[in-house]
């Protein structure tokens, strides 16, 4: 099993016919000040899976602060089912809705591991209002 591809999100779901729904991406938070709560993020992990991955796995979230310090930790079990008849890869993108605990500006990790293997890192840039320039217009 390997990851795809892992990201941030304002939302994401699943369709009625397996479709993965990702909307408002993103790689960095604006706070007005510090210590703050981005609340309900999406963390999105797709995965790609093969008839060698059936069974149960476990997989681990690691919210990490620029200092590297934990701010939360989380993990769960996947269970990976038989595939069809003839497929040969599987699709199984996992959504997670979380809080994020922000206490410092700067560069977050949300460390993530499969079977206790790390296995990628999602990076989130945190700033306040007062690290932002004022844009300058020239006429």
């Amino acid at each position: 099993m390997h990851v795809s591809f892992a990201l941030f999100a304002d939302a994401a779901n699943l369709s009625q016919e397996g479709k993965l729904n990702i909307l408002g991406v993103f790689d960095a938070l604006q706070v007005a000040s510090l210590p703050a709560i981005h609340p309900r993020a999406h963390l999105v992990v797709h995965l790609k899976g093969s008839n060698a991955d059936m069974g149960g796995h476990t997989v681990s979230f690691r919210w990490l602060s620029p200092a590297g310090q934990e701010l939360w930790s989380s993990s769960g079990d996947l269970n990976v089912g038989a595939p069809p008849p003839g497929v040969l890869e599987m699709d199984l993108p996992l959504i997670a809705q979380l809080d994020l605990p922000m206490d410092a500006t700067g560069s977050y990790t949300m460390a993530i591991a499969i079977d206790g293997e790390h296995t990628i890192d999602v990076g989130v840039q945190v700033r306040t209002a007062a690290q932002i320039s004022p844009n300058v217009m020239v006429s």
